[in-house]
């Protein structure tokens, strides 16, 4: 390949040259470059293309340094070589063509030679065929930049000498009509005009039958031997169309549209003719081409395609695609007939959607279709009369183009469809009337599904990166988008109102929670475009009141975290832009919320854009936007933004539920009291926490609840109490946030109680149960034992422990009183409803818990090793049960004893029985309480109780009775019983077991009427009488006379300690004993007797030896116990030693075991205690013991005495 060189035009290297004449030289120097210019052109006409190029290279370059020189030699050289090859010739007119293509001017006289020489190439034919008459044509069409006028002239002439125009012509003229860029505007304008003299000219051909058939040819002939949009053929339609036009006779205008129809509709260029042809025509015969398109409809073949969707390829193509043209020919009726077209909208759109809905689909259908609707959308807005029409088949228009919109692949963007679609939409939006909300909605439910559903801009390039002439996918897919954009903004224009703004932004919302990024950033870009769009425009109605204002504030803020930056910063812009919106609505001014805004380019937004830099922003600019917008928004535009957040707390995205969280919190700060629909928003959190996963959102979800129950505590109580039964985790988070404030906590106890009494009477039983209203008072009550265990409700139980222990076991009689012992559902219909604790489970442990929490074990304790649980097993037992829990604050001086008193004085004058009932028992029972006469005169205890004689009720009556027993009314009355107490000691040697029992139950009830006032001295003989039957062979009595010596020990606590003190330390032994007697019951009384025991002798760790007694088994609880034992009572050491060797010799096995285990256990683990505490006889005795028991029947015993006698020896030594 040869290399490209420059030609510099020189002066020749003559030696010489200064002797000749000036003029000689100049005449030399252009011989020479003429010469190089003929040499050149000769060599045009090799076949080595590579130095064809090189060449017309050398010859532009000659000509830019002298243009007359080189088209001279040309023309020279045309005339000098007549015979040159067509070829030759071809490229010489190339040659030309770029030679005053380039030039800035041409003289006249070359311009006038080289359009001859054009027009006298323009109709040989050679070898070349259509492309060289192309390239003559060609090299005229370049003069036109130069000549104008006479190139006008020169084609006008040509064209209308009476002969059909030779090809050539046609394609100059073709030429000169689709290119835009060979005119000026004012030359396009006047060839527009020289078009419609031209046609008006020519009409008089037409009427000729050979130039009318050779027209018809030449529109006819097959585009196979065209190239595709050949612009001969282009002008010929156009031709056409202008003779038409200007055609006035009806008839004969029908006659040439109809023929021209009946031709072939296979080729686009054949369609777009057709169109264009039948367009221009009804510039002036409007009816005429509507009739004939109207009636070709309706007849022939196209009528037999139409409702025929499964047309077979082999079938005719010549009129496959003949809707195709109608659809093209109304739209170029429309481009052209100009404001005639307006009476014909709703006409002509009919049609387009007839034959669209109604035709075979397919790309050709829907591209003509839409090429259609474009021209008819156009011509109407151009139209300044259109606003006086009404359309009324715009609605049908656009949901077919919303047809061509769904039918678009989702996975691609190689077309325009998209953005024509919504450019197209957006004309027909501003025309009357105005579309409704149902039409809006789908124009924007689909416009947005097909737009932001589509792949990220890298994926679609991939998806054309293997088609042949891929399109520009970054400009294309910004050029979609902001079509989407000038539809939103065509909307909003339309009715510039708030309204409509939140109606179009609520259409985006859906796209803002999308859990795709790509989504939610065109979501919110589009959001921003808009709102900058109004805010520029100050479009809103001032008239009218920013309603939504909260609704579009509280979706946009709540993307501030998303974790995309370039969205952030988006969503930023867009509130700028709101707040400046909303701000001009009430005619304020204000500061930018966030500054270093809305500065960057429309490109930024393309995926492959670097990220956007983050503005100066707070750190938490939700929060931020919320305190600025609640400065003018009203209540409801409050309420609005916080239901919206709210409705946040159920997103998807976990920045969201987080952001919607905080947002929350800066809202609740300022609406606090005046929050409205308290229970329902407690209903929708503790949805939203079901459901929540992150514990970071459930945090701040439960610090909402512990905002709002500073003044709504009782509305969150009513809505929470409904997910009480049962609790589940969630329920008791809610609870426990709502007690998290020291002085809101009171409250909802103080709720809780009044729920737990809202019971229904007794009387409406079968009611109740049909109804389940009691449901609400079992969920407070499930409530109450579960915030007991809460240390935030901690103190305020504390406090209310005097109401909360009343009203637990008011509710437990309740209970009984409706027989709901069973486990309630909360809906029975259902077979698979799921069951809740019994009732009265429940209520007995709430008030367990209410004792164990508030730290008054010590009352529990004796209760649990009483039995006194059982009491509430059965309604005919209640009262001994709440007398038991009376009876045990009473003895342990329980520190509460003085709150309950006053709130039984308040509960004695409640209507309910079973409130009195309970307050009554209490009262009576803490008669036997010093703390009684401390705080209320005898007089004023004498009266509640004489009240209770008058109540209608006969088991108030009795209660009241009893109390006035009570020996604090008449000390004579303990001396009198004091009196009584030898002769019943005699009674415990009866012969009947009967007897012996009611007499210890007697001295029970005696030591329980003395109270206070004790026994006194007499409390060593019965002690020591009792002890003697610890090991009766009568259960019964033996447990009986274990439990009443624990009462003694009660009734002795606090009073003549060292008189009993002896009788209690040689009880123990026994009682440790007992706990393995056979009897249950004794075991049981055995527990009770020895923890009263250890009480009145203040041993360590009692609440240690309370768990143990009451729910430890096994080895390790006796060794527990064996070590207080040795550890508390040090000195009573050689007692205890002989005692369980005593029980050595018992007949009774498992008090033998329990004796032996005792005894080894000291022996391994208080060695030094035997050595220095144990007498020698107690040591020789027990090793005699311990060598008798080597004889005994029992394996196990013998091994064990083997044992221990051996490491007694080893110890001796």
């Amino acid at each position: 390949m040869v290399k490209p060189t420059c030609i510099l035009l020189k002066r020749p290297k003559i030696v010489q040259t200064s002797l000749f004449p000036q003029k000689h030289k100049i005449f030399m120097e252009e011989a020479y470059n003429a010469a190089i210019c003929f040499k050149l052109l000769r060599e045009l006409g090799t076949s080595d293309i590579p130095q064809v190029k090189i060449i017309t290279k050398k010859l532009n370059y000659m000509a830019k340094m002298d243009q007359n020189m080189v088209l001279e030699t040309i023309s020279d050289y045309f005339v000098d070589n007549v015979e040159l090859s067509a070829k030759h010739k071809y490229r010489l007119f190339q040659v030309i063509e770029s030679i005053i293509i380039k030039a800035p001017q041409i003289q006249d006289n070359w311009g006038e030679r080289f359009i001859g020489l054009a027009l006298e190439n323009m109709t040989i034919t050679t070898e070349l065929e259509d492309i060289y008459q192309d390239a003559a044509s060609n090299m005229l069409l370049a003069m036109c930049k130069h000549s104008w006028d006479l190139v006008l002239s020169k084609l006008e002439e040509d064209l209308l000498t009476g002969v059909f125009p030779h090809r050539s012509l046609l394609y100059a003229m073709g030429v000169i009509s689709t290119n835009d860029k060979l005119l000026t505007s004012p030359q396009r304008d006047h060839w527009q005009e020289h078009l419609i003299q031209i046609g008006a000219k020519s009409v008089q051909f037409l009427t000729e039958d050979r130039w009318a058939q050779s027209l018809m040819l030449a529109v006819t002939k097959p585009d196979r031997t065209y190239k595709e949009h050949n612009p001969e053929k282009t002008f010929l339609f156009i031709y056409y169309g202008m003779i038409l036009r200007a055609l006035n006779n009806s008839s004969m205008v029908k006659k040439h549209l109809r023929s021209l129809l009946e031709t072939s509709h296979q080729t686009l260029q054949q369609r777009e003719g057709i169109a264009l042809t039948i367009g221009l025509t009804a510039e002036k015969h409007l009816d005429d081409a509507w009739a004939v398109l109207d009636q070709f409809g309706r007849t022939g073949p196209l009528k037999r395609t139409l409702n025929n969707f499964n047309i077979k390829d082999e079938e005719d193509p010549k009129w496959r695609w003949a809707s195709s043209t109608i659809l093209l020919s109304y739209g170029q009726m429309a481009a052209k007939a100009k404001e005639n077209i307006l009476p014909w909208v709703d006409n002509i759109s009919s049609r387009m959607v007839f034959y669209f809905r109604n035709s075979f689909w397919d790309d050709v259908l829907k591209q003509s279709f839409l090429e259609a609707t474009l021209s008819l959308v156009g011509a109407v807005s151009r139209n300044e009369g259109a606003h006086s029409y009404e359309f009324t088949q715009v609605p049908e228009l656009i949901d077919s183009l919303l047809v061509l919109m769904k039918k678009e692949p989702q996975d691609t963007l190689c077309t325009t469809t998209r953005q024509q679609v919504m450019c197209t939409v957006s004309g027909l939006c501003k025309l009357r009337p105005l579309l409704d909300s149902k039409r809006k909605s789908k124009i924007l439910f689909t416009c947005f599904q097909s737009v932001f559903k589509l792949p990220l801009v890298e994926a679609l390039e991939k998806h054309t990166c293997l088609l042949a002439d891929p399109p520009d996918i970054q400009k294309l897919y910004m050029d979609t988008i902001i079509a989407l954009d000038e539809l939103l903004q065509s909307l909003i224009s339309q009715n510039p109102k708030p309204e409509e703004l939140h109606y179009l932004l609520g259409h985006l919302f859906t796209w803002l929670v999308s859990e795709k990024v790509h989504e939610r950033h065109r979501a919110v870009r589009c959001c921003m475009v808009l709102l900058k769009f109004v805010a520029q425009k100050s479009l809103l109605d001032k008239t009218e009141e920013f309603k939504r204002i909260g609704h579009i504030v509280g979706m946009l803020s709540m993307l501030c975290q998303d974790p995309d930056k370039d969205i952030q910063q988006l969503v930023l812009e867009a509130i700028n832009h709101l707040y400046h919106i909303f701000l001009n609505q009430k005619d304020l001014q204000g500061p930018v919320l966030f500054r270093n805004m809305g500065q960057s380019e429309e490109n930024q937004w393309v995926s492959k854009q670097e990220p956007i830099p983050m503005p100066e922003a707070p750190l938490n600019p939700s929060s931020h936007i919320i305190k600025e917008f609640a400065k003018h928004l009203s209540l409801s535009q409050m309420k609005d933004l916080f239901w919206t957040v709210m409705d946040g707390l159920s997103s998807n995205l976990d920045f969201r539920m987080e952001t919607a969280a905080d947002m929350l919190t800066v809202i609740l700060d300022d609406l606090e009291p005046r929050v409205e629909k308290v229970s329902d928003i407690g209903r929708i959190l503790y949805g939203h926490l079901t459901t929540i996963d992150s514990m970071n959102v459930k945090k701040k979800v439960l610090n909402i609840i512990t905002l709002l129950s500073r003044y709504h505590s009782q509305e969150l109580v009513n809505s929470f109490l409904e997910h009480s039964l049962p609790l589940d985790r969630e329920a008791i988070n809610l609870w426990r946030a709502m007690g998290s404030e020291r002085l809101v906590a009171p409250k909802v106890l103080h709720v809780l109680l009044n729920k737990l009494q809202e019971r229904p009477i007794p009387e409406e039983t079968t009611k109740v149960k049909k109804t389940k209203s009691y449901l609400d008072s079992l969920a407070a009550m499930n409530t109450l034992y579960e915030i007991q265990y809460c240390h935030e409700y901690k103190e305020a139980v504390q406090n209310w422990y005097p109401q909360l222990l009343l009203g637990l076991l008011t509710q437990l009689h309740y209970i009984f009183e409706v027989d709901l012992l069973e486990s309630p559902q909360k809906n029975e219909t259902s077979q698979e409803a799921e069951p809740v604790s019994s009732p009265q489970r429940t209520s007995l442990d709430s008030v367990k818990s209410l004792l164990c929490t508030s730290g008054h074990w010590k009352d529990f304790a004796q209760l649990e090793l009483q039995g006194a649980w059982d009491c509430f097993s059965s309604f005919d037992t209640f009262h001994q049960g709440v007398t038991l829990i009376a009876r045990a604050m009473v003895q342990n001086s329980c520190s509460q004893i003085k709150g309950v008193i006053y709130q039984t004085i308040s509960n004695m004058e409640a209507k309910p029985e079973r409130d009195k009932k309970v307050a009554s028992l209490f009262f009576t029972e803490f008669l036997n309480s010093n703390v009684i006469l401390e705080e209320l005169p005898k007089q004023a205890v004498l009266s509640h109780l004489h009240q209770g004689l008058a109540d209608p009720k006969p088991s108030i009556r009795v209660i009241s009775l009893q109390g006035l027993k009570n020996v604090i009314f008449d000390t004579e009355k303990g001396n009198l019983l004091r009196a009584q107490l030898p002769a019943f000691l005699q009674g415990f040697y009866d012969e009947n077991e009967q007897v012996v029992i009611r007499v210890m139950s007697t001295v029970a009830d005696v030591l329980y009427c003395l109270g206070q006032q004790g026994t006194g001295q007499q409390c060593q003989e019965i002690a020591l009488n009792l002890r003697n039957f610890f090991d009766d062979d009568r259960d019964e009595v033996r447990a009986s006379a274990i439990s009443l010596f624990g009462d003694l020990v009660i009734s002795m606590d606090g009073k003549d300690y060292y008189t009993l003190k002896p009788q209690v330390d040689q009880s123990l032994i026994p009682l440790l004993m007992h706990l393995k007697d056979k009897c249950p019951a004794v075991i049981m009384k055995s527990k009770f007797t020895l923890y009263r025991c250890a009480v009145f002798l203040n041993w360590k760790l009692r609440h240690t030896l309370f768990c143990t007694l009451a729910w430890e088994k096994g080895l390790s609880a006796r060794h527990f116990l064996w070590s207080s034992l040795v550890e508390n009572c040090d000195g009573e050491f050689p007692i205890h030693l002989s005692q369980a060797m005593r029980y050595l010799q018992s007949p009774h096995r498992n008090l033998k075991i329990s004796a032996i285990t005792f005894i080894g256990y000291t022996i391994c683990y208080y060695p030094n205690t035997i050595w220095q505490k144990a007498s020698e006889v107690d040591l020789i005795s027990l090793c005699s013991t311990l060598e008798e028991l080597k004889q005994d029947p029992d394996q196990a015993i013998r091994d064990f005495a083997t044992r221990h006698s051996i490491f007694l020896e080893e110890g001796q030594l």
